[in-house]
């Protein structure tokens, strides 16, 4: 028999008054005196033994049996009675789900002032009138429900892979600025565009000329071997001059040995000598000739010869199509057979270079191939690509034949890994998306 009575503490039940018999519950108290008794349960909702204490912010572990007994010799401070009012509030928050039995713990609201719970272990939450763990729990349920009813979209959970890890170590490669450096390309490489349809505004040449002339330069570029960025930069200046600047057809080919001259000293280390140009164009010109047109051509562009070019976008695709020795000789031979044709000037120089490696791809593999890196770092898709692609596929399929075949025969020697013999992927043609 434990000292004190009920009334002293009416929160809790008194063990005296509790009694052995058919409908005492499995639930033991032991008094201070070492005797047993058994509380009375048979009114009592299961559900309290494993509820979790009033109000607390979370509940990891099921009350033990201990725990949930009334103890009149331990402070007050130690318990805290479950109230009418919030066995109702948990009543109704129930009733409102109905079919979710298990989420909410059910409490008789009858039977609510005569029961205490330890919370020695357990943060208390006194300010708030509602339990902090309803809340939480409503919250987290509601957002699991909300993920089962919605669909959730096919998205890639990892980025593609860092194709610059390899070169972290190389301070050329400049890793840190990298994407820095590419998304300023692509900002700006509207600058180094032409109005595909300029050569209306010409009296004189046509897009025939323009090809014949560019076509020579690019074997004019093959022997005096000079650097990849050259030729890209070359053609560049030659199709803004133009578009600036009317011209007369005997002054063409003055004009592609000037831009020639121009991109050389730009990106080459030995520059050739004016007399060598000279020569190459059967000294139809004289120096000052040359530097005259230099001159004009310098002005028109307001010195601007800073453009991206597809040179600069190929580099990047090739690297993140992890590209070998014949991808990359391949995709050089398609692109530069459109640097010579008129109609590509209608795509921008990043759309070029990554159809150009498209292309190459699917026609070494016979199928089409885009890899996720590929399309990450080019912001292209396979379907944006496609119309540039089938173009390139049908400048592949005329490369040897014509008058213009300079960039055929050029990637057919051992040094450019005889590129131009690979078959063209035709089969791109066929069908669509």
């Amino acid at each position: 028999m434990m000292a004190g009575s009920n009334e002293n503490n009416p929160g809790v039940i008194g063990l005296a008054n509790l009694q052995s018999g058919p409908q005492a519950g499995g639930g033991k108290a032991i008094t201070g005196s070492g005797q047993k008794n058994r509380r009375a349960l048979s009114n009592i909702n299961r559900n309290i033994i494993g509820a979790a204490p009033y109000p607390c912010a979370f509940n990891k572990r099921l009350l033990p049996e201990k725990n949930v007994l009334c103890d009149r010799n331990r402070p007050a401070a130690m318990h805290r009675p479950i109230t009418r009012q919030f066995a109702a509030q948990m009543a109704s928050r129930q009733k409102n789900k109905p079919g979710d039995t298990k989420r909410l713990i059910h409490i008789e609201p009858d039977l609510a002032d005569c029961c205490t719970v330890d919370v020695d272990d357990y943060n208390m939450c006194t300010e708030y009138p509602a339990p902090m763990f309803i809340q939480h729990t409503e919250a987290m349920l509601e957002e699991i429900d909300r993920m089962d009813e919605v669909e959730m979209e096919d998205v890639d959970e990892f980025p593609p892979v860092d194709i610059d890890s390899g070169d972290k170590s190389n301070s050329l490669a400049v890793v840190e600025y990298i994407d820095d450096l590419y998304s300023y390309y692509k900002k700006a490489e509207g600058t180094s565009c032409v109005p595909p349809n300029y050569m209306e505004q010409q009296f004189d040449i046509n897009e025939r000329m323009r090809g014949i002339l560019i076509d020579w330069l690019i074997e004019v570029h093959y022997k005096f071997e000079l650097m990849d960025e050259t030729l890209y930069l070359m053609v560049n200046l030659i199709d803004r001059f133009l578009a600036a600047q009317p011209i007369v057809r005997k002054k063409l080919q003055l004009v592609g040995i000037t831009t020639m001259l121009l991109a050389c000293k730009y990106e080459e280390v030995s520059v050739p000598v004016v007399e060598d140009l000279i020569l190459i164009s059967d000294k139809a010109y004289t120096r000052k000739e040359v530097l005259d047109m230099e001159r004009l051509v310098v002005n028109t562009l307001q010195f601007n010869m800073s453009v991206p070019t597809p040179y600069v976008f190929m580099r990047r695709f090739l690297k993140a199509a992890y590209s070998d020795k014949k991808l990359e000789m391949l995709s050089f031979f398609i692109i530069e057979l459109c640097l010579v044709e008129y109609a590509t000037l209608r795509f921008p120089p990043s759309l070029l270079a990554a159809a150009a490696v498209y292309t190459a791809q699917c026609t070494i593999s016979r199928i089409r191939e885009w890899s996720r890196a590929c399309e990450f770092h080019s912001t292209y898709t396979e379907e944006q690509l496609l119309e540039c692609s089938k173009m390139m596929v049908t400048f592949h399929q005329k490369a040897a034949t014509g008058k213009l075949t300079g960039v055929h025969r050029k990637y057919s020697t051992s040094k450019f890994g005889y590129a131009a013999r690979a078959e063209p992927a035709s089969f791109l043609l066929e069908g669509s998306f």
